[in-house]
């Protein structure tokens, strides 16, 4: 303003506003994890408080508590906002956008009508007078790009606009305006009114003065009563943020629309509140005196006046703040990796369980082509908790098709697998919980000898202590006889299983069934497994059992690899398949999972939805997927458990659970054990002496039937 003690125009210094990260962390949080695209206005609280420098006005500022709470945070978060003498808090709305494009579009001199339209409405229901803050409400609108942590947004502090506008008659330092009597009154009871845990944060309010020189302050509520009290003194008081010594801060604007309106007053008094270092500061408070005369029309409820205040930073509405700098890399990592699957449950995956797969905890056997693929589909679903076991070294052959492992791995005689993937797993994504066990698998077919002996059954106990710790159990290794061993152990603890395995152009991958003896493990389950222990075989109407990897054989698995050629004993196949395989085997992982049965879900097959089953958000559960890269087919088919399995029907899982460690020792020693003690061997003697007559034609009174 140019001067005052002239009858010149009432002006008003703009509020500014100042965000907090906090807001934006919490914003993007509220948009991934519940609003998705889900454009309706939030209800939030600024805070602002008097200007309390000289130098400096106080800002309308936003933080993480702005924003809705949680539902178990409620009561802390509303503690935060009542009472607080550093934090006023004033009502807002955000209107939060999908799109850049339709930020930019939307209507704002609509939006500002809309909440100038609230606060006339508040003004006349007398709201206003209870509540007053209202009068200060604002509006932000927004876009958050969080794909690249930017964040824009535009402020609009609504004020409605006189007409013709208040003219300024007197404005000074409040200090210049009582006598030292009222001076030190009116100083105490702003500080005590401010010390208040019920008052500290109402921002309008009324202030006379005595005949005696004694200064009250008042609820806007109390007009009647401060009115008919004979007050030498009345003054319109208002926690003022702005610190210039010629300009009113901008809340003042609304309150003289509401004195105006409210009490039909032509003349005020006004009082800008401030402080310095805590404390009512009148050398810095400014008193003034102004002139209302507003058009009769602009005196009716049904006219809403127009209203200004789109706020205005180096000349632009629109601000924009990126955050990617300033947040921690891990940080950074975390919600980058997060954010595609948060975006699945906005639209076409909202049941996805997030907090399940993140502490889900993964045993991954084998760390080679399989292994490195299944690791990084595994993160890319959300998976934290990564376990490798491989007992072999990176050669120079690996890292083309192996996609943890680098050149610098092979270099000097090379790392062990497991330790280079976990390095590399961390490398990629920081907060991935991984860790690599450097330990060969125990194999029928590959007798141990007697000095041996110790050594390979602490490696079958320590192997049973990560199955049972974990909740899931990945086959990835390169020979049969290797999955044996994890596919009794998993059986034992009823743990989720999935076998991926792979030929030159062909692949198979399946999940196991559950174990024939669930109850024998119930009390050792950890958290996840103990959940799924709470299914038992009858409750799934006594369907039969799912097979395992072993179910289909009628041998007992044997040494695969000796007498072999090179490319016998290696794993030759077409560099396409291991991905292929990998990603289907994750993807039945995460469907197992978020399946109602869990474990004991029944095989599905393209058309079973068709059959009354109820169809799951990520579509049907197979128990085995069989591939062809050279007819580039896929089929899902189902097997049953075998009665006769050499790895998990009851007899071996019961003889295991009867004699533990000695009866694994037993089983890959002695290669028919196994077999003899399921009865494959009669089973095959039975089958030699069986004859068939095929000299003898088909009478033509003998009945064919089809089967």
């Amino acid at each position: 303003m140019a001067g005052h003690d002239n009858g010149s125009v009432l002006q008003f210094a703009p509020f500014q506003s100042s965000v907090d990260e906090g807001f934006w962390h919490r914003l993007s949080s509220l948009k991934l994890n519940q609003l998705g695209i889900d454009e309706s206005p939030i209800f939030i609280t600024g805070f602002y408080a008097p200007c309390s420098h000289s130098q400096v006005s106080n800002h309308l500022t936003l933080l993480g508590e702005s924003l809705p709470p949680e539902p178990s945070a409620q009561s802390s978060h509303l503690s935060l906002r009542s009472g607080n003498r550093n934090r006023c808090s004033v009502p807002g709305i955000l209107y939060n956008t999908n799109t850049l494009e339709s930020f930019q579009a939307l209507d704002k001199q609509s939006l500002m009508k809309a909440e100038a339209k609230k606060i006339w409405e508040d003004i006349h229901s007398g709201r206003a007078e209870q509540e007053s803050s209202v009068l200060s409400r604002f509006l932000l609108i927004s876009f958050a790009d969080l794909k690249s942590w930017k964040f824009y947004y535009s402020f609009a502090f609504p004020a409605l606009v006189l007409d013709p506008p208040a003219m300024i008659t007197s404005l000074k330092p409040a200090s210049q305006c009582f006598s030292l009597e009222e001076a030190d009154s009116l100083t105490a009871v702003c500080n005590e009114w401010r010390n208040s845990s019920t008052t500290a944060d109402v921002p309008f309010f009324l202030v006379s003065i005595d005949s005696n020189s004694h200064a009250t302050i008042r609820h806007l509520k109390d007009w009647e009563v401060c009115r008919s009290d004979g007050y030498k003194q009345l003054l319109f008081g208002f926690y003022d943020p702005c610190h210039l010594p010629n300009n009113p801060g901008w809340p003042l604007r609304n309150f003289i629309a509401f004195i105006c309106s409210r009490w039909n007053l032509q003349k005020i008094r006004f009082f800008c509140y401030r402080e310095h270092r805590g404390f009512a500061d009148l050398g810095l408070s400014l008193v003034g005196e102004a002139l209302i005369s507003v058009s009769q029309e602009w005196k009716l409820h049904k006219h809403i006046p127009k209203a200004v205040g789109w706020e205005v930073n180096k000349g632009k509405k629109t601000r924009c703040i990126t955050l990617a700098n300033s947040m921690d890399p891990i940080k950074l990592a975390v919600s980058a990796a997060e954010l595609n699957l948060k975006l699945m449950r906005w639209r076409a995956l909202p049941s996805l369980d997030l907090h399940m797969l993140s502490a889900t905890k993964c045993l991954l056997l084998g760390a080679g082509t399989l292994g490195c693929q299944v690791a990084r589909m595994l993160m890319a679903w959300g998976v934290r908790k990564i376990t490798l076991v491989d007992s072999g070294k990176v050669s120079m052959s690996n890292p083309l098709r192996q996609s943890l492992y680098t050149l610098e791995d092979c270099l000097n005689g090379g790392e062990y697998k497991a330790l280079a993937a976990v390095k590399s797993l961390k490398q990629i994504f920081p907060a991935v919980e991984a860790d690599g066990i450097v330990m060969a698998i125990p194999m029928p077919g590959h007798p141990v000898p007697s000095q041996d002996e110790h050594d390979v059954l602490e490696d079958c106990r320590r192997l049973q202590d990560l199955i049972d710790s974990h909740d899931a159990v990945f086959l990835l290794t390169d020979t049969r006889e290797s999955r044996w061993l994890p596919t009794l152990l998993s059986s034992n603890a009823n743990k989720i299983t999935i076998t991926a395995a792979l030929g030159f152009d062909s692949f198979l991958v399946m999940r196991h069934g559950a174990g024939p003896l669930v109850d024998y493990r119930s009390e050792s389950m950890s958290a996840l497994s103990a959940e799924l222990g709470n299914f038992s075989l009858a409750d799934r109407d006594k369907r039969p059992r799912l097979g395992c990897y072993f179910c289909s054989d009628v041998v007992a698995p044997i040494d695969s690899t000796s007498n072999r050629t090179l490319d016998q004993q290696c794993t030759v196949t077409r560099p396409g398949l291991a991905p292929i395989a990998s990603a289907l085997a994750v993807e039945l992982l995460v469907g197992i999972l978020h399946h109602p049965h869990r474990i004991f879900a029944k095989a599905e097959f393209a058309n079973s939805m068709d059959n009354g089953s109820t169809e799951q958000p990520l579509g049907i559960l197979p128990h085995q997927i069989r591939g062809s890269l050279s007819q580039f087919s896929q089929m899902t088919l189902v097997g049953h458990s075998s009665s006769s399995c050499t790895a998990c029907c009851s007899i071996v899982v019961n003889e295991f659970h009867n004699r533990k460690m000695d009866f694994v020792l037993e089983a890959i020693n002695h290669p028919t054990y196994l077999e003899d003690l399921t009865g494959l061997t009669e089973l095959k003697e039975a089958a030699n002496s069986f004859d068939l007559d095929w000299d003898n034609d088909i009478d033509d009174d003998d009945e064919c039937v089809e089967i």
